[in-house]
């Protein structure tokens, strides 16, 4: 009597549980024909397909077909001791959000291989690996579009929009410093002109090797963390230029601030985009580069409200100076320092997590954007509904060292190689079909704009100064066979040519002497005390019996076989002699370049409102036959106010 009561306790048991079973996959074949139909006929849009797919796998691995009797008979008693005193209410189904899981549980499941569940990743190619990958990776990118539009376009991404204008415009305060500064710090330090160029040009190779690593590191670390370390590094190096005092040094610091600003352009345009509906992406992305000619207003507004003031600097005797365009520099690091501080208020990239597996923490993210956007709406009722989000395949990269040779110091040189190996991976992926044709298309363009923006950015303030130079070389005075006996020369001499001059007995005492020329002139007896000579030399001249102290007069500024007889130099004057009260046009040059920088706002904004409306393609060859146009046209200018309007039509 006791084993057939037992028997048919287990029977009924069992019906009980198949009974559950049969409701709960009615329930789901209702709430499939249900999502279908809500597809159709409303614009609601919801992620059912996804997550039906995953149900369905996770149905088969956890209850695969049997091929005897035995086999179903034992999961049905199974099945029956698992579900026993368990109501519908505390079920917890697999499309439901169960939180974070804990690290225990994790650990738990670390080594478990359960029957049904497919082949290790070891065991498997790399090739296939790849091909699962990828496939993930479309279906995320459906799926995360739906996700995007359900969060709506609203307060986050306008906060996140000045928060990355911010740190653009300071990358562009940053390179275009350098076309400001040119001029000055070719002076202030004594560069000559075959090294000149220098200084014009390693910025762009420090973005070069930026954009490059940091491009790729962006993918393994994440787009806010990679963006912090190149802001901090562009803004510390960039602040730590303005004070070191050799040609050398300069250009050292100013490498390295390019190696940040180079990586974070392009991290920020895929940071910004990652949090953008496909209707808004053009046209806002557009917006954003607006910030980069606002920081070339900015660069331009303070190179001309601070670097012709000399009173702004100071010095430290003759070795050490600080010039206004030193000032100038440390301003321009300051948007840097604030787009730093503002960063750090910022989440990550939710593509991102979702790219490295992080499902938890995106998802966090994503309803944050959604909660954010909802209360600006004033809907903080409506709820996200998103439960699931597909997860590409990850595949690990970096081989697990053997425990007793593996040290600290060897795993972080072997991840770093690692990680660059898989850096030139992913560049070289760009050449391989189908992307290599758009890539090298792409490629030109971008370097044909590049060449003409950036060359155009650097050239322009120094052409306006070579005009302005040829201008005031015309006005030049011309003295010939003067003889001058027992005069002091206490006030400054400019712009002015003397031949064949004989001077006797004369004093030069406390003066300047700017852009003068001697030539095939005589010295005797005569004295030079306190003199500063900006841009003046002695060809061809004699000195005899004559005394200098405290003068910048020295071998660089005798020449073509100048003599010098019994004649004593004394505390000289160390470095150069530049005080920017002596640069006749720093004033004017800045105050057209500002001018010019206002030009190319309309454009840009111009550009973002046809966007969408005539086409990427219309408009981006549009721009360039413009450009071309006026660029052309800059070979005929012969005077500042054409070639002003030349380049505002270039760069707009």
């Amino acid at each position: 009597m006791e084993d057939t009561y037992n028997n048919r306790t287990s029977l009924a048991k069992g019906a009980k549980d198949m009974v559950k079973e049969a409701k709960r996959h009615t329930a789901k074949k209702v709430n499939k024909v249900v999502d279908r139909a809500t597809d159709e006929y409303s614009s609601h849009r919801n992620y059912s397909r996804f997550q039906d797919e995953e149900d369905e796998d996770e149905d088969f691995y956890r209850n695969p077909p049997r091929q005897d009797g035995e086999g179903y008979h034992d999961n049905e008693e199974g099945s029956s001791d698992a579900t026993e005193g368990h109501d519908d209410e505390d079920e917890i189904y697999e499309g439901e959000y169960q939180g974070i899981p804990s690290a225990g549980d994790r650990k738990h499941k670390e080594g478990q291989v359960a029957l049904g569940q497919p082949v290790s990743d070891a065991a498997r190619d790399r090739k296939g690996l790849e091909e699962e990958r990828q496939a993930d990776e479309e279906e995320l990118a459906q799926q995360y579009e739906l996700i995007i539009q359900e969060c709506g376009h609203g307060r986050f991404q306008w906060q996140l929009f000045l928060v990355l204008g911010l740190a653009l415009m300071s990358d562009g305060v940053e390179v275009f410093v350098v076309g400001f500064v040119l001029p000055s710090a070719e002076t202030d330090m004594c560069v000559p002109n075959s090294s000149s160029g220098w200084l014009g040009s390693i910025v762009y190779l420090g973005m070069m090797v930026g954009a490059f690593f940091w491009g790729g590191m962006s993918d393994k670390v994440g787009r806010r963390q990679c963006l912090l370390i190149c802001m901090s590094t562009n803004g510390f190096f960039a602040f730590l230029s303005s004070f070191v005092q050799g040609y050398g040094l300069f250009l050292l610091c100013r490498v390295v601030a390019g190696f940040g600003i180079g990586g974070a352009v392009p991290i920020v345009f895929s940071f910004f985009a990652e949090v953008l509906s496909r209707e808004k992406r053009g046209e806002h992305l557009s917006w954003l580069c607006m910030f980069w000619m606002i920081g070339e207003i900015y660069a331009s507004a303070m190179a001309w409200a601070i670097i012709p003031h000399y009173g702004w600097s100071f010095s430290m005797g003759s070795a050490y100076q600080f010039h206004s365009w030193r000032v100038f520099v440390v301003v321009c690091a300051l948007p840097c320092v604030c787009a730093v501080v503002a960063l750090t208020f910022m989440p990550e990239s939710p593509r991102f997590y979702l790219e490295v597996g992080k499902h938890d923490e995106a998802w966090m993210i994503l309803k944050q954007i959604h909660d954010t956007n909802m209360r600006a709406r004033g809907q903080p009722e409506k709820v996200f509904t998103v439960n699931r989000i597909k997860i590409p395949k990850q595949l690990d990269e970096l081989v697990e060292m053997e425990s007793e040779s593996a040290n600290r110091v060897s795993k972080f040189f072997f991840r770093i190689k690692t990680e660059i190996h898989g850096i030139y991976l992913n560049l070289m992926k760009c050449f391989n079909y189908p992307m290599r044709e758009n890539m090298t298309r792409l490629a030109i363009v971008w370097f044909t704009l590049s060449f003409g923006y950036y060359g155009l950015s650097v050239w322009f303030p120094d052409v306006i100064k070579h005009l302005q130079a040829d201008d005031y070389a015309s006005k030049v005075q011309i003295h010939r066979n003067e003889r001058i006996e027992d005069f002091t020369f206490n006030f400054t001499l400019e712009n002015q040519i003397h031949k064949n001059g004989l001077f006797i007995n004369d004093r030069f005492i406390n003066m300047k002497l700017k852009s003068v020329t001697f030539i095939d002139s005589t010295f005797r007896n005569c004295q030079f005390d306190d003199v500063t000579s900006v841009g003046s030399f002695f060809r061809n001249c004699t000195f005899i019996d004559a005394f200098f102290f405290n003068t910048d007069i020295d071998e660089s500024k005798l020449l073509d076989g100048t003599e010098v007889v019994n004649s004593t130099f004394t505390h000289n004057k160390t470095g150069c002699q530049m005080t920017f009260d002596d640069d006749y046009s720093a004033y004017w040059v800045y105050f057209i370049n500002f001018l010019g920088t206002l030009a190319v706002l309309p454009g840009n904004i111009v550009s973002a409102l046809l966007m969408d409306k005539i086409g990427r393609l219309s408009m981006l060859g549009g721009s360039m036959v413009l450009s071309g146009i006026s660029c052309f046209f800059l070979w005929f200018g012969t005077s500042e106010s054409m070639m002003i309007l030349c380049c505002a039509f270039t760069t707009a």
